[in-house]
């Protein structure tokens, strides 16, 4: 017997695989890559926690699809800011369907708590994720089982329903009872772990599609830096530290050209690649303005093999206009 997990990294997508695996079931948890996942080291953590609960770990990159099919359109809309939950769960579990007959899966499993969210994890919630994806029945949610109706593994009697949860609500209390009772460590606090339901990195999104069409090698360029919109309508993303910097560095988007300094050093720079003259200069200057640079000096930046001459200007306090 074996079950495929929608598996987040976090706590709760964690106990839910624990609790299937202890009743002697085979877990594969999937890691369904949306490209929002909040932080870069995403992957070791994920791999931790797996290795303590013994589930195998694979992960599966439906950018493209998820872009095509959901963020822009959801038909269940968004939450507070541009997260639309219901839809991008009804995505997973469709993905995860899909994946079934390739792993001789015989059910599905996810972390999710009824009430713990209050838009995509209400009653109603969880049953148009069953119905959009398909998955009425093939669909166990451990922590919340005995709130729930009986699912077909339960049914069949391959999963014991007296040894699963019946957690409802926001309070942790019982997640960290099984905390202990099985050892784990290193897991995350409860929090989104998606950019989306980031009210700054949603603004960052609506200025983008307000200029461009958003694609998905365009994530990548969101993600990091400070995000300026330039008086002619440029994109500028100036790097905020050595991480940023090399992130920065590593994107290729034929939009945008890359900004190094010359001489001093400075953060790794993005510029729309049809930025006009007067936005370059003006990117010079915000971009040496962040450097160890003097207002009475001048100084060389390459804009990849184009050389700009700029100075800095003499404090930041003027050009918060420009941030996204």
């Amino acid at each position: 017997m074996k079950a495929i997990a929608l598996f987040s990294g976090g706590l709760d997508s964690t106990l839910a695989i624990k609790l299937i695996i202890d009743q002697g079931i085979e877990v594969i948890a999937y890691n369904i890559s949306t490209g929002f996942g909040a932080t870069k080291d995403r992957q070791e953590h994920m791999q931790n926690m797996c290795r303590q609960v013994g589930a195998e770990l694979k992960i599966i990159d439906i950018q493209n699809e998820f872009l095509q099919d959901v963020l822009f359109s959801p038909k269940h809309g968004y939450g507070k800011h541009f997260n639309p939950c219901i839809d991008c769960h009804g995505k997973m579990f469709a993905v995860a369907k899909r994946l079934m007959q390739e792993e001789d899966a015989s059910f599905l499993i996810s972390g999710e708590v009824l009430g713990q969210r209050p838009m995509s994890q209400n009653s109603d919630a969880l049953k148009m994720v069953l119905n959009d994806a398909n998955v009425d029945g093939l669909l166990l949610r451990p922590l919340s089982a005995k709130c729930l109706e009986p699912t077909i593994a339960e049914v069949k009697g391959w999963v014991d329903r007296d040894k699963l949860e019946g957690i409802s609500g926001r309070n942790r209390e019982r997640q960290l009872e099984l905390v202990k009772k099985y050892n784990l460590t290193d897991y995350e606090s409860p929090g989104g772990g998606c950019l989306l339901t980031d009210e700054n990195f949603a603004r960052k999104i609506r200025d983008f599609i307000a200029h461009d069409t958003f694609e998905v090698r365009d994530i990548a360029v969101i993600k990091y830096g400070r995000q300026l919109r330039l008086n002619d309508g440029a994109k500028l993303v100036i790097g905020r530290n050595k991480d940023d910097n090399a992130e920065i560095e590593k994107i290729e988007n034929e939009k945008f050209i890359h900004i190094k300094t010359v001489g001093i050093p400075g953060p790794h720079s993005l510029i729309s690649r049809d930025a006009t003259l007067a936005d370059k200069h003006l990117s010079a200057k915000l971009i040496l303005t962040y450097c160890k640079s003097s207002a009475d000096k001048s100084y060389e930046l390459d804009y990849e093999g184009e050389k700009v001459i700029s100075s800095p200007f003499e404090n930041k306090d003027g050009f918060t206009k420009y941030f996204v």
